[in-house]
């Protein structure tokens, strides 16, 4: 437990092409775990270990490595996770930002904030993380250091405060100023980055780096009422070691982001940005404790970060690894846990043995006898595990909080090229949708396709591509479909009464309720309860709250499920010997569906943020491709030599969007796509999609 002050458990996040992979593999480098440097364009990085990762040059799985690092005297263990950046795969940051405590966020020097910096930014905050910030790929035409901090700034509502300031910028760029010890810093090109020496400091960046020194002293300061006084007295009085002292406490209560630069590529920064982990990102001491439920008692508890506490964990990931099976990576908060030993799985309730406890480094493992508080592992031997299940001491039971995962926003449907593999194909994708969350398989009742759901058509054809290599399974695919959703617009009330009499005991209920749209912000079922005078009795509240809930899965308009709802009940009757729970459910399900043919119900489509980055050349034409597109233009921003185009597009516009772009563009502009919100689909449209 001594060495918990020296462990680091982080996260590597960024926008899709920042420079994360090629980051993690300097950061391998450097620390020794490897002899040589992998690279992402020629589908050699440690970490993309997948076949269609190292085709494609994306990061499409978060992987695991640690790796050892020495700063002032102390040996640090880095346990890191790099994740994708690509928003199809959103999921695999969400999980990892659940158990991590600190996270580096890597930002282009020329694209600066972009859409889906902002989108894993976020997911950090909901997590509380504390991040330190990386401008890389300073060495590329256009780099903008302060650019970049200014977006950091205004776009990301965090307070970035500049450590280092680089010497050069573009071609030129070849060193940084470390604002902390005042020296200017310079990389060896023959020995890989390996090597950086002191030099003079350039005359033209003096007052600069003067400049921002005194914001960094002063903002430090302010932290500390006897820094302050010396700050007034005799700023050069501060010391080295209390600046970063400050720097670490402001960092760990997220009221700074540290701001350092670099060229991955170039080899140029990763090590003091390994330094700038040790000394201002958490170690598992700092998050002190975790809470959770007891789930007998429906209790608080709190567990200390301590190995003698009782043992608990998180699964954050589900792997499947064609020679051991079923991995499951876990972040220990609490307690020890030893290979061969069992634990109790406190979600479903189960005991399961651990075979054998691993440490991964990308899809290599290595067996552990034991782990304890505050590391990250793997595990084989679960027979039945799910992302976001909470492992603990079968005594000393704990629910910890588990993880929301986004809904799917397209599926297609797919069936095996041969009817022998219908079972090959469920098996594939049994073990698929344990694997991730925003995976969804379904059976359309009307036409008995199995349909797929997932984040995107990337996401999609991923898993396609997964089914074949890995599982053998070749299928057939029906053109995209929209995840469409249901809503009504007007407030109706209406009263149902079901009777049925068949011969001995009959069926009856009696219920008059208002339906309206929920309030805002409301997702899901918003019940309320407002008979009076024991007209229906409590008893069967949840039955027709389970009515409604279930009658919600299927719209009246084409069956789609209503996103949003409120119920009022207001009355009703019951009959003493006819009444039950099923026809309280049963009548409010009848309901249901007269009530929303009554409260104009509408069609509500998924709407996708767009960012294309386009030469200026070419912005009419994709302007006006938009706008065939039904898309809002919300925005366009200049770039260098370029320009970002902001827009909210409906996704049933969007397929197949990337290959036009490329043709309008001659292949020069570069899109990305999240989803946003879901709005009401034009009335005309709406009637050509219902008679499908």
């Amino acid at each position: 437990m001594a060495d918990l002050k020296y462990t680091r458990n982080i996260g590597i996040m960024a926008h899709i092409d920042a420079g994360k992979t090629t980051t993690t593999e300097r950061i391998l480098y450097y620390t020794g775990k490897n002899y040589k440097i992998g690279e992402t364009h020629d589908g050699s990085a440690t970490m993309d270990w997948m076949a269609q990762e190292q085709e494609r040059g994306i990061t499409i799985t978060s992987a695991a490595t640690t790796v050892f690092w020495h700063y002032k005297g102390d040996e640090y263990k880095f346990n890191i996770i790099d994740t994708p950046g690509h928003v199809d795969f959103t999921v695999e940051v969400e999980r990892s930002l659940r158990v991590l405590d600190g996270a580096l966020a890597i930002f282009c020097a020329v694209g600066g904030v972009e859409p889906q910096s902002e989108t894993v930014w976020r997911q950090a905050d909901k997590y509380n993380v504390p991040r330190i910030a990386f401008v890389n790929k300073m060495d590329r035409a256009g780099a903008d250091f302060f650019s970049v901090v200014n977006q950091i700034q205004e776009k990301l509502g965090t307070t970035p405060i500049p450590l280092e300031i680089p010497i050069g910028q573009e071609d030129l760029f070849k060193g940084v100023v470390d604002l902390i010890s005042n020296k200017a810093l310079i990389w060896d090109e023959a020995s890989n980055g390996s090597k950086f020496f002191e030099v003079e400091m350039p005359e033209d960046l003096k007052d600069t780096v003067a400049e921002y020194r005194q914001k960094l002293i002063e903002g430090v300061a302010e932290e500390n009422e006897e820094l302050l006084a010396k700050f007034f007295d005799d700023p050069d009085s501060i010391t080295e070691d209390e600046i970063r002292a400050e720097i670490r406490k402001a960092t760990l209560s997220r009221k700074i982001t540290p701001v350092l630069c670099g060229a991955s590529f170039k080899n140029k920064g990763i090590q003091s940005l390994l330094d700038a982990v040790a000394a201002y990102l958490p170690s598992p001491l700092d998050v002190n404790e975790i809470d959770g439920i007891n789930p007998k008692t429906d209790k608080e508890e709190t567990r200390q970060i301590d190995a003698n506490a009782p043992f608990s964990a998180l699964a954050f990931k589900i792997a499947t690894d064609p020679f051991v099976g079923r991995i499951c990576f876990f972040r220990v908060y609490s307690g020890s846990l030893e290979s061969g030993s069992y634990v109790y799985n406190a979600s479903t309730g189960k005991k399961e043995r651990i075979s054998r406890i691993m440490q991964m480094h990308a899809n290599k493992q290595n067996p552990l006898d034991r782990i304890e508080a505050g590391d990250i592992g793997a595990a084989v031997g679960f027979k039945e595990i799910k992302t976001g299940n909470t492992l603990c001491d079968e005594k000393h039971p704990i629910l910890l909080e588990s993880m929301k995962f986004p809904e799917p926003v397209i599926g297609i449907a797919i069936e095996p090229k041969t009817q022998a593999d219908i079972d090959k194909m469920n098996n594939a994708l049994a073990k698929l949708v344990e694997e991730d969350p925003t995976l969804v398989v379904e059976s359309d009742e009307t036409s008995g396709q199995t349909i797929l759901r997932g984040m995107g058509e990337l996401h999609l054809d991923i898993i396609l591509d997964r089914m074949k290599r890995e599982f053998g399974v070749e299928v057939n695919q029906g053109a995209p479909q929209v995840a469409y959703k249901e809503a009504i617009t007007q407030t109706y009330q209406h009263r149902e009464v079901y009777k049925k009499q068949t011969g001995g005991k009959g069926k009856f209920a009696d219920i008059i309720f208002e339906i309206s749209p929920a309030d805002d912000e409301v997702k899901g079922l918003q019940f309320i309860n407002d008979v009076r005078g024991g007209n229906i009795p409590k008893e069967f509240m949840p039955a027709i709250e389970k009515g409604f809930r279930t009658a919600m899965q299927n719209g009246v308009l084409g069956g789609f499920p209503m996103e949003s709802l409120k119920v009022r009940v207001i009355d009703g009757s019951f009959h003493p010997v006819d009444s039950d729970a099923l026809s309280f459910e049963l009548c409010a399900q009848i309901g249901f569906k007269e009530a929303c043919r009554k409260a104009a119900p509408i069609l509500l489509e998924p709407i996708m943020k767009l960012e294309v980055i386009t030469p200026d050349a070419y912005l009419g034409d994709v302007t006006g491709d938009l706008n065939r597109r039904r898309g809002v233009l919300e925005n366009v921003i200049a770039k260098v030599g370029a320009q970002a185009v902001h827009a909210y597009v409906p996704l049933s516009q969007m397929f197949g969007y990337v290959t036009t772009l490329r043709t309008l563009t001659s292949g020069r502009a570069n899109s990305t796509m999240e989803f946003s919100h879901y709005a009401e689909l034009p009335k005309e449209l709406t009637e050509s999609i219902l008679k499908k």
